[in-house]
């Protein structure tokens, strides 16, 4: 089955326009990437949560890059097949959003 790709329109605009959609600190990275950190207590916490963002990704068919270390999880999302965001993007941050 294939998926289709929504492109955010509207340049900078539309994005700071999804971005404001969401909630809880995410940040638009150079235009083309929604980027996150997430603090944890310990090292446990932080790859439980790890984990779970590997089950959605997994759902959602959409994996973003993850950085796990000592009571940190830093998320970046983004469409890899045009370098750039696109509504996917949006929809997994705001479903990673509801884990923490």
């Amino acid at each position: 089955m294939k998926k289709s790709v929504l492109i955010i329109g509207g340049g900078i605009a539309g994005l700071r326009q999804s971005q404001n959609q969401l909630d809880g600190g995410w940040k638009i990275e150079s235009e083309q990437r929604l980027e996150k950190q997430f603090k944890f207590h310990d090292f446990l916490q932080a790859l439980q949560f790890t984990n779970r963002v590997g089950q959605i990704a997994g759902e959602q068919g959409h994996h973003p890059g993850i950085f796990l270390t000592y009571g940190e999880v830093r998320l970046q999302i983004w469409t890899h097949k045009i370098g750039g965001l696109t509504e996917s993007d949006f929809t997994l941050a705001a479903k990673i959003n509801e884990l923490k």
